[in-house]
């Protein structure tokens, strides 16, 4: 079987759920999945409409953030039953219902994502190390997800917005988010620091990394939140 996940920038988060139920069933024994997008021009209007783009790089969680950073990419992963190093513990999946654009603004959809793929993978709140914010930089994403991520972590959890670094990728966003989690399970690269100042002290105190920290890491969360309300979490393990 193949197939494509459009759901703007969660879809390749979805499709790790895709992949999960295709080797569950026993209908793959390995399955590929991944995510790519490049700007054209009506990306690029849409979001210039919406004044949503930042015209200076991109500050997710902080008390100044005026918007994102367009970017552009793709990541691929092969996923297969029984293997070693890293596993796809859980993936969660839920939809807003709530607007044809604008997010939940109390993060209930996004909370339902991150609950389920913790359910999936029968794992507590406390056991996540790390979790890559979808961290846009706008003001009304930016909140919402941090009072899901409060409700469903507390203020404990490490976390950080990798779109400094990539900008937002949009359909790409998924993978290339999970690939970074990739890498710091396997200590191939640091977990990625917070690089934007001052936080917003709106939102919640959350633990976050900086530039030099050394952290070991054994599970890490990665989340996407679409236009639509469309969203994704997913979850990976080091075994």
């Amino acid at each position: 079987p193949a197939w494509a996940v459009s759901t703007a920038c969660s879809s390749s988060g979805k499709v790790f759920a895709s992949a999960r139920r295709l080797l569950q069933d026993g209908l793959c024994d390995a399955v590929v999945v991944g995510g790519a997008d490049a700007f054209t021009r009506v990306v690029v209007n849409g979001f210039n409409a919406l004044e949503a783009v930042s015209p200076e790089l991109t500050r997710p969680l902080a008390a100044d953030r005026d918007g994102i950073n367009l970017g552009e990419g793709a990541a691929l992963f092969v996923l297969r039953r029984g293997t070693s190093g890293v596993a796809l513990a859980g993936v969660g999946e839920s939809s807003d219902a709530y607007h044809l654009t604008a997010p939940d603004p109390e993060g209930r959809g996004a909370e339902r994502a991150l609950r389920a793929a913790l359910s999936a993978a029968g794992m507590r709140p406390e056991e996540v190390d790390y979790l890559n914010l979808h961290g846009t930089g706008t003001t009304y994403n930016d909140a919402m997800e941090c009072a899901a991520v409060a409700r469903v972590f507390g203020a404990r959890i490490c976390c950080s917005s990798t779109k400094p670094l990539t900008g937002h990728t949009l359909g790409a966003a998924g993978a290339i988010e999970a690939a970074l989690c990739w890498l710091a399970l396997r200590g191939l690269a640091p977990v990625p620091p917070h690089v934007t100042e001052p936080v917003d002290t709106a939102l919640a105190p959350f633990d976050l990394p900086r530039r030099g920290d050394r952290r070991t890491i054994r599970t890490a969360l990665s989340s996407s939140f679409a236009f639509g309300g469309s969203n994704a979490a997913v979850l990976l393990r080091r075994i």
